[in-house]
């Protein structure tokens, strides 16, 4: 027999407290331990979850998408959507109809009273209107498509006014053509028909094909035989390259292609020491600046042959006596 030593309790004690800490493997004698480890479906939700698309798919997408199943149910309605659209049309008009926003008084600054009245024409405006109405951009096209408007700016102003300046085109001359007169300004730009409109001063007047492109020249040309005043009829543009400038008895001064004022200047010194221009003359022809020639009328070239016969006899007699 093992003697027992203090302190030590008995073995058939140790046997059954050693017994009582080891766990059963069969589940006869007790329950299942509590695995701590999540299942699959549980880590792979929570690893959804923290994923931020997902999140914001969640927190965003489906409130959207349920904000938007909603209002496309209520616009199934055809009824609804013109109820809406009328509202909207009637928050706007009451707005483009604030006394704020009208148009009420047109001023045309710029233009001569017959233009004026062509801009009127164009605009053809129902004042009072809002100015929400108001297409400047095309009304503008509308204006400088009027022959006699080289440019045109609309600004509405405070107060309901609308101002509309006006780039008249100044008549410069009148071009004959076969169709008739017609006004042209400094640029061969058509500016009205004759007779359609006042014109205060006298126009030069121009004829032949492409005088309308040769405007400036012209004008220069007018302008250096004003010594001549009155005498002056007008300028014939020949094969679309130079002037005759044509005189009031029918003498034509047929200037170079180049050159033409100095070669005018040139004449008009000579009608001034010998009034040739006042002469029985039907053409001083400049063509040449070298070799300058005066064709004389019938008449003078019948009494320009009769005086060279008379001269020639006197020679004659002379030398026989």
């Amino acid at each position: 027999m093992r003697p027992v030593i203090a302190g030590e309790a008995p073995r058939h004690i140790q046997r059954t407290s050693v017994r009582s800490i080891i766990p059963r493997r069969n589940g006869s004698g007790g329950a299942a331990p509590h695995d701590p480890a999540p299942s699959k479906l549980s880590y792979r939700v929570t690893r959804l979850w923290l994923t931020p698309i997902f999140r914001k798919a969640l927190n965003i997408g489906i409130p959207l998408f349920a904000l938007f199943a909603a209002v496309a149910w209520y616009l199934s309605d055809e009824a609804r959507i013109n109820g809406l659209f009328e509202a909207a049309y009637e928050i706007r008009r009451e707005v483009e109809n604030r006394p704020e926003f009208r148009v009420n008084v047109l001023g045309i600054d710029g233009a001569s009273d017959d233009v004026t009245e062509e801009v009127r024409a164009a605009l053809a405006l129902d004042l009072p209107i809002s100015s929400f109405d108001l297409d400047l951009d095309e009304l503008r096209g509308r204006l400088e498509a009027l022959p006699p408007v080289r440019s045109a700016d609309l600004r509405i102003q405070s107060g309901g006014y609308l101002a509309v300046r006006i780039d008249e085109r100044i008549p410069a001359a009148l071009w004959l053509t076969h169709e008739g007169l017609s006004i042209i300004d400094e640029e061969g730009h058509f500016v009205a028909g004759f007779g359609t409109r006042e014109i205060e001063d006298p126009l030069p007047l121009l004829g032949g094909e492409g005088a309308d492109l040769a405007v400036t020249e012209a004008l220069a040309l007018i302008e250096a035989a004003a010594i001549l005043g009155d005498r002056v009829h007008g300028l014939v543009r020949m094969g679309q390259r130079r002037w005759d400038v044509v005189l009031t008895n029918e003498t034509r001064i047929m200037l170079p292609e180049f050159g033409a004022t100095a070669a005018l200047d040139r004449v008009l010194a000579l009608h001034d020491v010998g009034e040739i221009l006042s002469r029985d003359v039907t053409a001083v022809d400049l063509r040449n600046p070298g070799r300058p020639t005066v064709r004389l009328t019938d008449d003078a070239m019948e009494e320009l042959q009769r005086m060279r016969t008379l001269a020639a006899e006197r020679s004659d007699g002379d030398t026989s006596g």
